[in-house]
């Protein structure tokens, strides 16, 4: 079971765990809801970019300590900068920047990442489950948009939801700010699989062995390719994964995994 964990002023604000060549990194800001403060943020952005760069790192987990997965932005933080001589605008977009900076790294990073998600999961912190690549959360899991409700459209959370949802599921969420229990939130494809509370983060850790005991180069390759092609017409996208299949064929993994489902025997990946 994930029990709440208290930090200190000390304590960092990311726990970063190795389990092999699959990573588990944690929101440690339990009594503030794990929410996306500037240091957090940064944290993240950080480690990001360092398992991008690790060639031992095949796969990242992300999870929270305490009962929320996480609350968003950390609102107090942000609301003190009012007083500020522009009211806060400067300090708000780089916020927003540094926020929206760390969702895209997400997409970006080589590695798959899957949220282990044991609790509530608001405003950023929904945004952020869904620009993870896949997620596992516990039945006691909860999604929800609901800046609605206190005169902030949820709208850069709203980038990441609407490529996951279909539009009028996304709507509903942002237009209501209703809470979305986490079977709802498998049927309408914000997570992927729900399982029993306190074994998100196994399950996800599961997940994640599988898919590092593929080729690295070619989870890479296709990484990058889907969420490229995403955004194209249909006929550039089929021009784009063609060029893209022929060079994964070309790679010396795709001719070691197809000649063992040939000779019927199990690849030995080089990553190349």
């Amino acid at each position: 079971m994930n029990a709440p964990v208290r930090t200190t002023p000390s304590a960092p604000v990311l726990l970063h765990e190795a389990h092999g060549d699959v990573v588990v990194l944690t929101l440690n800001r339990p009594d503030a809801r794990n929410s996306l403060s500037e240091a957090l943020l940064a944290a993240l952005t950080e480690r990001l970019a360092a398992i991008a760069a690790d060639q031992r790192i095949r796969v990242a987990v992300l999870a929270a300590s305490g009962p929320v997965f996480c609350a968003g932005h950390d609102l107090k933080e942000m609301t003190a900068r009012r007083a500020d001589s522009d009211r806060g605008r400067a300090y708000f977009k780089q916020m927003m920047d540094a926020c929206s900076t760390m969702m895209q790294a997400i997409v970006r990073c080589p590695k798959p990442v899957i949220a282990a998600v044991q609790g509530t999961a608001t405003a950023a912190g929904c945004q952020l489950v869904a620009s993870c690549d896949l997620a596992v959360a516990s039945s006691a899991a909860k999604f929800a948009t609901p800046g609605v409700d206190i005169g902030l459209f949820c709208s850069t959370p709203m980038v990441a939801l609407s490529r996951n949802v279909a539009r009028k599921h996304a709507m509903e969420m942002l237009l209501t700010g209703d809470m979305v229990s986490a079977e709802e939130a498998r049927s309408i494809g914000l997570i992927n699989r729900v399982v029993a509370p306190g074994m998100e983060r196994e399950a996800a850790l599961a997940l994640a062995r599988q898919i590092a005991s593929k080729s690295a180069l070619t989870v890479k390759v296709g990484k990058e390719a889907f969420y490229r092609q995403l955004e194209m017409p249909l006929a550039e996208a089929y021009r784009y994964t063609s060029e893209v299949m022929v060079e994964n064929m070309l790679a010396r993994d795709a001719a070691e995994g197809i000649g063992a489902f040939i000779e019927k025997r199990t690849p030995t990946w080089e990553d190349r």
